[in-house]
């Protein structure tokens, strides 16, 4: 990132957001796991199985392009999933991870969230930490709601 680019959050709207969510998470869940039939189904048409459930896929753009995401998918009575968070490859490690997050949790009570709740892996060790440092707790797996993913082997929530 450089000083001259500005750094806006805001709500998937176009179809173009629609491609870049999903091209943002089939790099990395493809480079790290393989796209399981939940990414695939959400990913096609997030349109439809996340903001027409009453969700929302949140954007970060540096300047006109997309560079993170993250999406708030509802489970029941207040509870959402943190889900398909993910950082162009390129802008890693510079915090924009954490400044997304933060943007996606304020925005959280807004569709009427009181908690969230994540799968994750042991395998992104980095993400975790992101969690554990914006006050996401693990819980043990038998607590955890229905999760698709193969993958998801660490648990965590936080009370909004």
């Amino acid at each position: 990132m450089t000083p001259a680019e500005t750094l806006t959050f805001g709500p998937m709207r176009t179809s173009q957001d629609a491609a870049a969510f999903r091209a943002l998470n089939e790099e990395w869940i493809s480079q790290i796991f393989s796209l399981e039939p939940e990414d695939i189904r959400l990913l096609g048409d997030p349109q439809t199985h996340i903001i027409g459930r009453g969700g929302q896929v949140y954007l970060a753009r540096l300047g006109e392009r997309v560079v993170g995401c993250a999406a708030l998918v509802p489970v029941q009575g207040g509870v959402f999933e943190l889900s398909k968070m993910s950082v162009d490859p390129t802008l890693r490690g510079q915090g924009l991870g954490r400044k997304l997050l933060e943007y996606v949790m304020a925005q959280a009570p807004a569709l009427g969230a009181a908690s969230l709740f994540l799968g994750s892996s042991t395998k992104l060790p980095n993400a975790v930490r992101l969690y554990e440092s914006l006050g996401f707790l693990h819980f043990p797996p038998e607590r955890r709601p229905d999760l698709p993913y193969v993958r998801a082997d660490v648990f965590m929530e936080k009370v909004l």
